[in-house]
């Protein structure tokens, strides 16, 4: 203790040290015994810290970090000050407690954590952080342990490690073989906007235990190294984080539609056969996902098998260059290739790696390759070394890349914690002098996707992986993460809501499931009422909408014409599409500010206590807001909107917040499954324009036309707004130096009058149009009288059909909508919209006559317009028994001009059920609306 003194006397004179006036990353070291800790200040709100017990690497040279870090240039704080054992930059101070080690960290008035070290002598070592002041804590990557629930955060439970060594598939009967994937960052909030990050940058498995206070988080290692972020709220901090571990590049374009899968199509037709029924049914869709078949199958326990052979089988699938090359011109769909990285012993390919050097060895550098027989249903072999950079780009350039100059756009990354392995191995590694199982297993699919992304450095095109497992910065090579086999059961649905809550808070961006679950035998409830929740769910959340399902015997279906409820898998669907542009331009924006594309409520809303655990709802970027729905015989759900003004994004109904609960919100509107979903005022989404002849994501039509206008739908807020839009080729890397085009549009609502500008657009890429139509679709609380475009009356039209067919104008849509577009016009040219508002909206009074019902039996209006459930049964306006057996009801916010049909129908009122007990007979009843105000009374009669 004597000799630390004096050290730290010698450190810390003199007392007080100021920054040099050309800023620099400082580091300071304290020590105690045998003890050392380092602080290492990279900027004003990131400090990195070593502690270590044994030989210091000293304070001259940068701390060692694992691959999981990008970004190692900081150029230090803006200021830094040193009083003895404190240290303060401009936004955080840090205490170092003499003696013990323990850092103190401050925000930098308030005390974030007290750190100390726990067992530093042992060989599981690790930290007791105090919990203090925070409340809630999320992050940590993927694990499946909320109970059937889609909320929850870490505080009070305890993140486990996966199996021996961390990354693991883990079973459990509520979710099925489902992942476990180490991501170790912590985000930590209190009130008030009190919080921090805490990045963990060890490779080695970690228990983090959040249960009593302190917390205590454990590891492997000779050294424990993190790192602290300190700022004003959750946005800041991880975009701290993702500036460290690396930003996500921009997923190719079509990554944002759906890619139909199983395992495994057996060949071209089945293939075939599925797209078939895709398109006759008006499904957009934009890939398949090719399972094991693709390359010939795997044989049990054989060193024969065709693992890791990644060559086509074209005995099951002929010619696949043209055939590809067939289904991206003609079908405008692409395929990703399931690839793993174990190889059959008698393949060519294993003697090929073995020679070089490339497959992990059997316990010491020089010895022969390790031979895997244990969970052997893929065969007996070996196993790449992806620590070896040499192997992964060897594996590129001899294997995947043939597959990509023909034509593949995706590579699925399957088994990769890695599943099957040698305890005792040998690998080049990650860490220096380590060279032992437990010094990869957690970055070994890290380095298998980097291998991939450093393949596709050299060319122009962008990577577009599907993988299982990782490790923080995963996300920087282009990967997209999925929760692995999961079970066909709600109880998983739910809870593949909450591990993405805390994927997105670790930086992963695209996070997906198989779509109706991988494991149908789990199946405990209805099969299609399943796959519609699921199916709505991945349309929202999923990045790239995947059904998936293990299908060996061709007796399950993943298509969703044909399982499930047909046309809400295409409502679903399209409405995904339509969004396109929009989670389009949420992920050059994750890419260029590392802004979450689905974040939880709480990194919007982290000061409102009610929505610090939910899962149950999420963020679509910063305007939309989605419930989750996961549950049997769901017809209606409740609703929590933050404070503020919100639009139900079916119906354009406007809500005001003043923080609280909405009861009883329809999940079927309009005949279709829909989650509810609500757009804050101000929210402008632009879109694309999806009908029954889109094909896919890229404007592909089975009508050979274009339509490429920008469709923009505006909800109007008296504080003004803007949104940009961003595009690009969708495929190319062109991006990253420039090949873009922004379009920037505002909204702002005075009085009665709401103004939409379409900006000058700037910027280009190959293949951008010159000219466009611009259509504004404006949610509003009134329909319109009058619509000018840059000062000029545009036309009205009464119909939506009359303004289809005309260049530009207007129309009153009905319910809460006004559209209006331009003539196509060059994008160089800003537009601005202004609606008058206030026009007396259109009603009629509905009248049944002889609506003799029984118990629990009510008589309704169903008809051809979305105010009367546009001819679903289930969304169809319950009428009054005025004057029983006469029933009526006043219907307002009808569209002008139009010729409405409607019948009477008698249906039972509970469960919001799709059929009907009773038709009213004969032939639809039929009127006009006027072109405002009350239509009078309209009759059927039974």
């Amino acid at each position: 203790m004597k000799r630390a003194l004096i050290f730290l006397t010698t450190l810390l004179l003199p007392l007080l040290v100021a920054l040099p006036a050309q800023a620099a990353v400082q580091r300071v070291q304290f020590t105690s015994g045998s003890a050392y800790l380092i602080a290492e200040f990279l900027d004003d709100d990131l400090v990195h810290f070593e502690l270590a017990n044994g030989t210091s690497p000293g304070a001259g040279a940068p701390l060692f970090t694992t691959p999981q870090v990008a970004k190692t240039d900081y150029t230090g704080p803006a200021s830094f000050t040193q009083a003895a054992n404190t240290i303060t930059t401009g936004a955080m101070k840090v205490e170092v407690t003499a003696g013990t080690l323990c850092v103190k960290v401050y925000d930098p008035a308030r005390l974030l954590y007290e750190a100390c070290p726990r067992n530093l002598a042992q060989a599981w070592k690790g930290l007791s952080i105090t919990k203090g002041s925070i409340q809630n804590a999320y992050g940590l990557g993927e694990q499946f342990l909320m109970g059937g629930s889609a909320d929850g955060d870490w505080v009070g439970r305890t993140r486990t490690p996966g199996g021996p060594y961390g990354n693991a598939m883990a079973y459990d009967t509520d979710n099925g073989p489902v992942g476990n994937a180490q991501i170790p960052v912590l985000f930590a909030v209190g009130a008030a906007n009190l919080n921090y990050g805490l990045l963990l940058d060890q490779v080695y498995k970690q228990e983090w235990n959040l249960t009593g206070d302190p917390w205590t988080v454990d590891t492997w290692g000779d050294q424990l190294r993190w790192y602290t972020m300190a700022g004003p709220d959750l946005p800041d901090l991880r975009k701290d984080y993702m500036e460290l571990t690396g930003r996500p590049p921009v997923p190719p374009k079509k990554a944002f539609g759906m890619w139909v899968s199983e395992f495994g199509y057996d060949g071209w037709a089945e293939i075939d056969n599925r797209l078939s029924g895709l398109r006759t049914a008006k499904f957009p869709v934009d890939g398949f996902v090719l399972d094991l078949p693709w390359f010939g199958g795997v044989t049990a326990g054989s060193d024969n098998t065709r693992m890791g052979s990644l060559t086509w089988d074209t005995a099951a699938f002929p010619s696949p260059s043209a055939t590809i090359a067939n289904y991206q011109a003609n079908q405008g769909i692409g395929l990703m290739t399931i690839e793993e990285s174990y190889v059959g012993r008698n393949l060519p390919e294993h003697a090929d790696l073995s020679t070089r050097g490339h497959l992990v060895r059997a316990g010491c550098a020089t010895c022969a390759p390790t031979y895997l027989t244990t969970n052997d249903w893929w065969g007996r072999g070996g196993m790449i070394d992806w620590t070896r950079d040499a192997a992964g780009d060897h594996w590129h350039t001899t294997k995947r890349q043939p597959l990509i100059d023909a034509g593949i756009q995706g590579h699925w990354l399957d088994l990769g914690e890695p599943e099957m392995y040698d305890a005792g191995d040998w690998t080049s590694g990650v860490l220096p002098g380590k060279h032992a199982h437990a010094d990869y297993h957690n970055i070994y699919n890290l380095k298998w996707a980097e291998s991939i992304a450093r393949g596709y450095a050299s060319g122009t095109k962008r990577p577009f992986m599907l993988a299982r497992s990782g490790a923080a910065g995963m996300q920087r090579h282009g990967v997209a993460m999925w929760s692995a086999d999961i079970g066909s059961k709600l109880t998983a649905l739910a809870q593949q809501q909450n591990a993405q809550l805390h994927m997105s808070m670790s930086g992963i961006d695209y996070y997906g499931s198989d779509i109706g679950g991988f494991r149908r035998e789990m199946l405990d409830s209805d099969l299609n009422e399943l796959y519609t929740q699921w199916f709505a769910n991945g349309a929202w959340f999923e990045v790239p909408v995947r059904p998936h399902t293990e299908n060996l015997c061709n007796c399950a279906q993943t298509s969703p014409d044909k399982i499930g409820h047909t046309a809400s898998n295409l409502a679903n669907l399209r409405q995904r599409y339509e969004l396109t542009p929009y989670y389009y331009s949420l992920a050059h924006r994750a890419y260029r500010f590392g802004e979450p594309v689905v974040p939880p409520l709480a990194y919007h809303y982290q000061n409102d206590p009610n929505v610090r655990e939910s899962g149950n709802e999420k963020l679509i970027g910063r305007d939309l807001l989605v419930g989750v729905v996961a549950g049997a015989g769901e017809r209606e759900r409740d609703i929590y909107l933050p404070a503020g003004t919100w639009y139900d994004y079916a119906t354009g109904e406007q809500l005001t917040s003043t923080g609280q609960w909405f009861p009883d919100r329809p999940l079927w509107v309009n005949g279709a499954f829909r989650l509810p979903a609500f757009a804050r005022a101000g929210a402008i989404l632009p879109k694309m324009h999806v009908d029954d002849k889109t094909m896919n994501v890229l404007g592909k039509r089975t009508d050979a036309t274009t339509r490429n206008e920008l469709v923009a739908r505006v909800h109007p807020a008296t504080t003004a707004t803007n949104f940009t839009l961003y595009e690009d080729d969708g495929a190319s890397t062109g991006y990253q130096s420039g090949a873009v085009r922004t379009t920037q549009i505002d909204q702002h609502l005075t009085g009665g009058t709401a103004t939409v500008t379409v900006a000058a657009s700037s910027g280009t890429y190959p293949g951008a149009p010159a000219t466009r139509s611009n259509v504004v679709e404006l949610v509003a609380p009134t329909q319109s009288s009058a619509v000018t475009l840059n000062g000029t009356p545009l036309t009205q039209h009464a119909t939506k059909s009359a303004f289809d067919a005309a260049a530009s104008g207007w129309y009153n849509a009905g319910g809460n909508l006004v559209v209006a577009k331009s003539a196509a016009t060059a994008v160089t040219t800003a537009k601005t919209f202004a609606f008058t508002l206030g026009q007396a909206p259109v009603s009629a009074t509905f009248r049944c006559d002889n609506g003799t019902t029984t118990p629990g039996q009510s008589v309704y209006a169903v008809g051809n317009v979305p105010q009367l459930g546009a001819w679903s049964v289930a969304s169809a306006v319950k009428l009054t028994p005025s004057a029983y057996p006469t029933w009526t009801g006043t219907i307002g916010k009808l569209p002008p001009g139009t010729q409405v049909e409607w019948k009477c129908v008698k249906r039972q009122e509970a469960n919001f059920p799709d059929t009907a007990d009773q038709w009213q007979p004969g032939a639809n009843t039929v009127f006009t609306t006027p072109a405002t105000g009350a239509s009078g009374t309209t009759t059927g009669t039974f």
